[in-house]
């Protein structure tokens, strides 16, 4: 008996310690990374919960000067969505989820008609990412290279 569990031992811990990556070592808590300056009257900004070690919950949206949400607003929803194919409530929700689902092990897509977005997605990831990382609940700034 003892030789089965000496065996299955270290087997348990090689599985249960694979698949550790980009997102290793994320603590428990609330982050956020906004970007330093607004676009087009927008603020962008990805916030994450992590719990266990996993991230459990992402928003990706925008909020202009007043607090008012970018994926709320029908009129710029209707004016996107005839000029480029896709709109802010879509296409936020289609990063968010990606990262999610890859943990941030993976790449994310872009969609097309909100390549401007995918960028800053991407930069504001790498950023919030990082501060879970660290344990660090401050809002993290970043410059999002976008100019108005």
């Amino acid at each position: 008996m003892r030789r089965i569990i000496r065996t299955l031992l270290p087997l348990l811990l090689v599985f249960l310690l694979a698949g550790c990556g980009k997102t290793e070592g994320l603590q428990d808590g609330y982050y956020t990374a906004q970007a330093s300056e607004y676009h087009f009257g927008w603020k962008e900004y990805v916030t994450i919960i992590v719990k266990g070690g996993r991230i459990v919950s992402v928003e990706y949206n925008a909020e202009n000067a007043s607090g008012f949400i970018k994926s709320w607003d029908n009129a710029y929803m209707q004016t996107m969505l005839h000029s480029t194919g896709t709109y802010p409530n879509e296409y936020t929700r289609y990063y968010a989820g990606q990262l999610l689902e890859g943990q941030g092990e993976d790449e994310i897509d872009a969609l097309s008609g909100a390549t401007s977005s995918y960028g800053s997605f991407q930069k504001l990831e790498a950023a919030v990412l990082e501060q879970a990382k660290k344990g660090d609940s401050s809002i993290a700034l970043v410059d999002t290279g976008t100019e108005e």
